[in-house]
């Protein structure tokens, strides 16, 4: 149970408790602003430009305690930051900041990337530097309203281009914006600073808990594909160092004689958008698409059945378990069940199961370590070949069902508290999102809160 001090409402965050003390204000006024609404009554709506300076300080080169900022270095809604290393290089121009000017992510607005650096350095014309010109607006306030749902919804929907979407400081700055005293920005920003680190404790801890529940999602998997379910069965060595001993009874094998491996082929570009033809057609991008981590259900591409022919590329039945062959995505261990005809691209490779229980040998290659036999190089690869000659230990029929029956009651289990600690996560970054809305918008008084 997590609990803050902030209202008499409570809120069940799926199983997560918030208990919320703050309250409105005692009186508000109409701002005018559609997005904004009523303001308490003592704040000022002013336009933003009146109180912050667009700085672009252009140059090619960096000091020697400068630190580098690009897009990808900004969390979403957040504002935490890892700046690159000392050995960075640029082609163009960047915009010299200080330590406590304000960068706005101008491209993509919508993921908020809204930063307050506490040091001097460099960033990509992508930023806007906004530098506090009063007295009377505090920058650490000035981040979290620019930061705030609302605001970069404001913004967002003032964005041109469809695929690269841009705010302008023109909009930007001629928005009016809530002014509240700057003793109350600087509540307002002390008492957000300790609510996300309460927060960002809380999922820390959720995530970490995500991890070792795939921890142990993963070691009773390994345990039931090489051991089985008898604690007490007598044992014989494999010869394969990574697999150890087995159950005396179990058969060792080559993989290539539980399928057939195969690998995918390159489709044209042109091809790949389309979605209207037979076959659908994955990418080993698609090893990510929404589900249950198991089935492959729709593609975002299809090919046609001349197509696929023309090009020698094999219609893996369903059933089918594909995989990463390459690179990164190969280290996931990422594996997945077509549930209809398709294609795959030259990225992944296929198991088509024939010979024992299906789900079984799902679970055997969900249990090898790609990386482990894979060719030593900077881009790690495995071919045909290689994976069918791993040897794995195989058990009866009757034993395989009774290890994909056990596993499946298992895993069920753990992937029920992995996904609820996930949706716990959501929850409290949406309530993080809501609460800085609606305190830097004068919809919560938190004086008292921040004071303390």
């Amino acid at each position: 149970m997590w609990r803050a001090a902030l209202g008499t409402d409570t809120a069940d965050y799926d199983g997560l408790t918030v208990t919320t003390t703050l309250r409105p204000y005692p009186a508000y006024r109409p701002s005018g602003i559609p997005w904004l609404g009523d303001v308490p009554a003592h704040w000022e709506v002013r336009r933003l430009k009146n109180h912050v300076a667009n700085v672009v300080d252009l140059t090619s080169e960096t000091r020697h305690d400068d630190i580098y900022l690009a897009l990808e270095h900004v969390e979403s809604w957040t504002g935490r930051f890892a700046a690159a290393g000392d050995d960075v290089s640029f082609d163009s121009q960047v915009k010299r900041f200080r330590a406590g000017d304000v960068l706005f992510g101008k491209l993509r607005p919508y993921l908020a990337k809204v930063t307050y650096p506490n040091r001097s350095g460099v960033c990509v014309g992508e930023f806007l530097v906004l530098r506090s010109s009063v007295a009377n607006l505090s920058s650490r306030y000035l981040e979290q309203l620019l930061r705030s749902k609302s605001v970069i919804d404001a913004i967002d929907a003032s964005t041109f281009g469809a695929k690269m979407p841009r705010a302008n400081w023109q909009f930007i700055g001629n928005m009016n914006v809530p002014l509240p005293p700057v003793s109350e920005q600087r509540a307002i920003v002390r008492y957000l600073d300790h609510a996300d680190q309460r927060i960002r404790s809380y999922v820390t801890a959720k995530k970490r808990l995500v991890e070792l529940l795939q921890e142990e999602r993963q070691a009773l998997i390994n345990q039931a594909v090489t051991r089985g379910l008898d604690p007490n069965v007598p044992l014989k060595p494999s010869g394969v160092p990574w697999l150890g001993d087995v159950p005396a009874h179990w058969d060792l094998l080559a993989l290539k004689r539980l399928g057939v491996l195969k690998s995918g082929v390159g489709f044209p570009i042109a091809q790949q958008g389309q979605q209207d033809q037979e076959i659908p057609f994955f990418k080993v991008s698609d090893m990510n698409l929404p589900g249950n981590d198991i089935f492959m259900n729709t593609s975002n591409n299809s090919v046609s059945r001349n197509t696929a022919k023309t090009l020698k590329a094999t219609i893996f039945p369903a059933g089918t378990i594909i995989f990463p062959k390459v690179g990164g995505a190969m280290l996931t261990n990422k594996r997945r069940v077509l549930t209809h005809p398709s294609s795959i691209d030259n990225n992944l490779m296929g198991c088509i199961v024939t010979r024992g229980d299906s789900d079984f040998t799902l679970l055997l290659l969900r249990h090898i370590d790609l990386a482990v036999i894979a060719k030593p190089g900077p881009v790690p690869a495995i071919s045909e070949g290689e994976l069918g000659d791993v040897r794995v230990a195989l058990p009866p029929l009757s034993e395989q069902a009774a290890i994909v029956e056990y596993v499946d009651r298992a895993t069920a289990r753990i992937d029920a508290a992995a996904a609820r600690a996930r949706r716990q996560v959501e929850l409290l970054e949406e309530y993080r999102t809501r609460l800085i809305a609606d305190a830097v918008t004068g919809k919560l008084d938190v004086r008292e809160a921040g004071a303390s």
